[in-house]
């Protein structure tokens, strides 16, 4: 009984201490600012426009707001959103130069400094959630469901991990020295690159600007994002709330410039003086260009992942999973399910469950209701692009389950940039649709025969694109087994695939996560020899400096205790290793540090 009160009170006191710790913590913690983003336009301030001129769907360009210029609008009404700047190569070089010197105060920011800069993020997200959703749907097309899971809550977890986890992966780590360097300690440091280039996609406005962003400032470098033609509007709203987030959180104001342009643009981002570019969805044409620089590149280059479903699974219970991934952002996801291989086991019963689903899905502007399943396409082009691919698959074989049209009117999809979720039945691994990334709201069901998990790998791997993949069975562990098998950068198990701060790639390198973080430093190996002595002057006649670093030292006259003790430990570890017990052996060579060369000199005992 008394022992049983004993750790109890025990218990309780150490409760009581880890609340007093956190109850500190939170006191002493630098408070955290309220940063409020100022609407400075009707298309940042609602939802719901009038009066303004429309643009064709069939036609419209961003080029067509003239010389020097970026055509801007809503993919789903047509809205005009105006015009924005188009960078010149010699104003990329101006940002590029702006970036690096106030990445110079930067890269001396304390852990704290840049944890207080993600906490006054994460606020400002939290405080301007309405309209971060509202600029992401208008310049994107997508709806207010897709742009808070797949834009502000993504970037919150980010903010979030980097805030509580970022410090533990970029602090220096020790490594083994090895028997001959016993005389040393060894670590790895993790040092800023400088400036970062970022060349993002238009499919999540917001996102793919802060993800580079996060991970670059705490790993205490500069940053220079260039976003797509086609989602230029937003870095209006998006470029204010950083500048006054840095502002707010007291880091330099420059640390972070937003490019907006075409392709030279990019160009010259890439070959201006960026210390390590990070790309998405970009491919041969940039690796040749950094190349010439010895630029350090980051590549994801999309993908067309497989989302196996095994006969022992429930189709009723994956139905909305698989609709949710192909369907989410009209399929423009970089890691996104487009290759449903269903066992023929229950291969008739999924096509009917998906095909009720797409049937009662709801179309149209996603701002002017709350109620829109689907959104619009943001590229006027790749409406045509998806057609083709439809028309090529039910030429050869394939049966078109749903959709499969570009609206015309009367239709008021015809005035916006809408293609409606399609499903084709019955698609081979030998038609178009099966080797070129859709990008687009289209669902591919292959028939696996025999239920045959090897054919269900082959197909999967059958594919020159590997960003993600997922499996799904009655059996954890077959499932597990599914998805290791197949190539791709990540793998879920019973679940969708993607991920909120692990890394990912489908190219080069990884972004996001510890290994994306240190993608963004310089890795510094260190070499340190032992000083072991701290006293303020020393007696050995050996030492010719003040404070003795010797490890080695055997003079009678030398008064540092350490010194003998680690002597002691050299001279057992020799005998160890020699199984020389007798003194008058010769003894193996010992080194001291020569403070004139900071080199080692041999010394024989």
């Amino acid at each position: 009984m008394l022992a049983a009160t004993t750790w109890w009170l025990c218990g309780e006191t150490m409760a009581a201490c880890f609340i007093v710790y956190f109850l500190l913590k939170l006191l002493l913690q630098r408070p955290v600012p309220k940063v409020e983003v100022p609407l400075e336009d009707d298309a940042e301030k609602t939802d719901v426009l009038h009066g303004r001129r429309k643009l064709d769907p069939r036609t419209a360009n961003p080029r067509d707001g003239g010389a020097g210029r970026i055509q801007c609008w809503d993919p789903c009404t047509m809205d005009d959103l105006g015009v924005v700047e188009a960078f010149t190569p010699a104003r990329v070089h101006e940002a590029i130069q702006a970036a690096r010197e106030a990445q110079g105060a930067w890269r001396k920011s304390t852990w704290e400094e840049r944890r207080h800069l993600m906490r006054t993020m994460l606020r400002c997200l939290t405080d301007n959630m309405d309209a971060i959703v509202r600029v992401a749907c208008r310049d994107s097309g997508k709806t207010k469901v897709d742009a808070m899971l797949g834009e502000v809550l993504t970037t919150c977890e980010k903010l979030r991990w980097l805030e509580k986890s970022g410090e533990r992966w970029l602090k220096p780590e020790k490594r083994e020295s090895g028997l001959l360097n016993l005389h040393k300690t060894s670590r790895v440091e993790f040092h800023p690159v400088g400036v970062v280039g970022a060349i993002v996609p238009w499919n999540y406005p917001f996102h793919n600007v802060f993800n580079p962003l996060t991970a670059a400032l705490f790993a205490g470098n500069a940053i220079v994002i260039k976003t797509s033609e086609y989602a230029s509007w937003s870095t209006k709203f998006y470029g204010r709330l950083i500048d006054l987030c840095l502002q707010a959180a007291g880091a330099p104001r420059n640390l972070v410039q937003i490019v907006t342009g075409y392709g030279e643009a990019g160009e010259a981002l890439i070959t201006g003086g960026a210390d390590k570019e990070s790309l998405l969805q970009v491919g041969r044409k940039v690796q040749e260009a950094c190349a010439k620089t010895l630029t350090p590149l980051v590549l994801e280059l999309g993908g067309k992942d497989p989302f196996v479903i095994c006969e022992d699974a429930s189709p009723k219970a994956i139905e909305q999973l698989a609709c949710r991934g192909v369907y989410q952002n009209m399929g423009q996801n970089c890691a996104g399910p487009e290759r449903f291989l269903v066992y023929e086991g229950v291969y008739q019963e999924f096509c009917d469950r998906v095909s009720k689903i797409v049937h009662d899905m709801r179309q149209g502007p996603t701002l002017s209701s709350d109620f829109v399943d689907c959104g619009a396409v943001r590229l006027p082009s790749h409406l045509k692009h998806l057609q083709d691919l439809v028309d090529d698959a039910v030429k050869h074989g394939a049966k078109l389950v749903a959709g499969g049209f570009i609206p015309k009117k009367p239709s008021r999809l015809a005035e916006g940039q809408f293609y409606p979720p399609t499903i084709l039945s019955d698609v081979t691994e030998d038609m178009k649709i099966m080797k070129e990334e859709i990008f687009g709201p289209i669902m591919c069901i292959v028939k696996i025969k025999n239920n045959s998990d090897q054919e269900a790998i082959r197909i999967a791997n059958n594919c020159e694109f590997a960003l993600s993949s997922c499996a799904f069975s009655g059996s954890k562990q077959r499932a597990s087994k599914l998805v290791s098998s197949m190539q791709a950068g990540m793998g879920s198990v019973n679940d969708l695939e993607g991920t909120t701060y692990l890394s990912q790639s489908s190219g080069y390198d990884r972004f996001a996560g510890p290994e994306g973080l240190r993608g963004l430093c310089h890795i510094k190996v260190s070499d340190l020899l032992y000083s072991t002595c701290s006293c303020s002057t020393c007696s050995c006649s050996t030492c010719s400096c003040s404070t003795c670093s010797s490890s080695t030292c055997s003079s009678s006259t030398c008064s540092c205790s350490s010194c003998h003790g680690l002597l002691r430990f050299s001279r057992s570890w020799r005998t160890g290793l020699s199984s020389m017990e007798d003194p008058s052996l010769p003894c193996l060579p010992r080194f001291v540090r020569n403070e004139t060369s900071l080199g080692l000199v041999e010394r024989r005992g």
